[in-house]
């Protein structure tokens, strides 16, 4: 009786490994905010009382979690630093440096590595973000979502209009890399409301945009009592319009939601969407470590204080910070490479599909044909990427590359 050949057996066939490890980012996240925000799903806690309280004994918890981790990136080289939230820009410029200088006596960090920071507009103070500037902070990530006080008030943010301006200014005083957050298809907006959150980025000349489509994620309040959103159609028109503006203001919509003056990119999330390694710290990180034979995914435990309890713990039981791990198969890589990938409006290297999953690009050949027959792709032998069609249905797109789908 002959041998069933199965798509799973195919794969380990055409696994080539990993000949170099990719490029390695240090993700920290600090999980307090002075208030959760009803569409935010990450995994981020309102302060009860004052968050200076925590800092030193969160920091400590911080070095103890890279020092307990460093074994699984010993002699690796990180890209890039990114402090998110939970709002980072809570902490004292103090415990940000504490954090960064730790971070370079333990790890060889790049020269000239983009060392980014999350900051909301309530949080904004003048001297404080010089200091942050002078820790080494040199991209700053600031989450406006709106000018309008209308849409900043349904959106449940802390600060208005006004501070959002003065946040930009301050900001722009001390950075030279800043990247504004912006949201559309927002509850009620309409066209022109959008239109001028956008302009009114624009005219600040940030080096970055990001510009996000609202979404109802579960385990948030928007979730459980729906506001009233833009339908698919004015939606669509948003962000065609928003694409056009930002293009007519020198902006390159190199990502699907993100735009950047030239030179400007983000290196940490470009390092994200092509299937780079990053190793995540603090309550509730998540990580993706590559080896020669097989690639890891860890998430840390998400509540701070049991968080914390295990930091101190983790001295005695290394992998006490650990809430879940796992290996990912070789069908999730490749699926997860083109998740990301794909979100690039030019496309990745052919090669570079090889050089992070470790498999061959043929097998995922026929996919490729369907998706270049539909129309969502182009390719040579040097590139591929998505059409204008294939970046508009982005996730008609992806769903041909679900590992289920696979006709191997």
């Amino acid at each position: 009786m002959a041998a069933i050949i199965t798509s799973s057996d195919l794969l380990n066939s055409q696994s080539l490994g990993l000949r170099t490890l990719p490029p390695l980012s240090l993700y920290i996240h600090i999980p307090w905010c002075v208030k959760k925000c009803p569409y935010c799903d990450f995994n981020s806690h309102e302060i009860n009382g004052d968050v200076t309280v925590l800092e030193d004994e969160y920091v400590a918890g911080l070095t103890r979690d890279l020092e307990i981790a460093l074994p699984q990136i010993r002699g690796r080289r990180v890209v890039s630093v990114f402090f998110g939230g939970g709002t980072p820009s809570l902490f004292s410029a103090r415990s940000i440096d504490t954090i960064l200088t730790t971070v370079r006596a333990l790890l060889p960090l790049e020269h000239h590595a983009e060392v980014s920071l999350e900051a909301n507009p309530g949080t904004f103070e003048v001297q404080k973000f010089a200091d942050f500037q002078a820790a080494g902070i040199n991209r700053l990530s600031i989450g406006i979502q709106s000018f309008n006080p209308i849409h900043l008030q349904m959106l449940g943010r802390i600060h208005n209009n006004r501070e959002a301006h003065r946040a930009v200014e301050i900001a722009q005083r001390n950075f030279d890399n800043v990247n504004l957050d912006l949201m559309y298809a927002l509850p009620n907006q309409t066209l022109k409301e959008a239109h001028n959150d956008i302009k009114t980025a624009c005219a600040f000349g940030v080096q970055h945009i990001s510009a996000y489509h609202l979404t109802l994620e579960p385990n948030t309040l928007f979730h459980r009592y729906p506001p009233s959103l833009p339908d698919d159609d004015l939606s669509a028109d948003i962000q065609l319009m928003i694409e056009q503006t930002l293009e007519s203001s020198n902006y390159i919509n190199y990502e699907t939601s993100a735009f950047a003056q030239f030179g400007y990119k983000s290196k940490h999330n470009l390092n994200y969407w092509l299937f780079g390694d990053y190793l995540g710290i603090g309550a509730g990180a998540h990580s993706k470590i590559s080896f020669a034979d097989r690639i890891v995914r860890q998430m840390r435990y998400k509540q701070p204080r049991e968080y914390l309890v295990k930091a101190a713990l983790g001295v005695i039981v290394s992998d006490m910070l650990i809430q879940e791990q796992h290996e990912v198969s070789l069908d999730d890589r490749q699926f997860e490479f083109l998740m990301n990938a794909l979100r690039l409006t030019g496309g990745f290297e052919t090669r570079m599909f090889q050089k992070r999953t470790g498999l061959s690009i043929t097998t995922i050949q026929q996919q490729l044909d369907e998706a270049e027959r539909r129309g969502l792709m182009v390719r040579d032998h040097q590139c591929i990427m998505p059409t204008s069609t294939g970046r508009r249905f982005l996730n008609d797109l992806l769903q041909i590359f679900l590992p289920e789908k696979s006709n191997i």
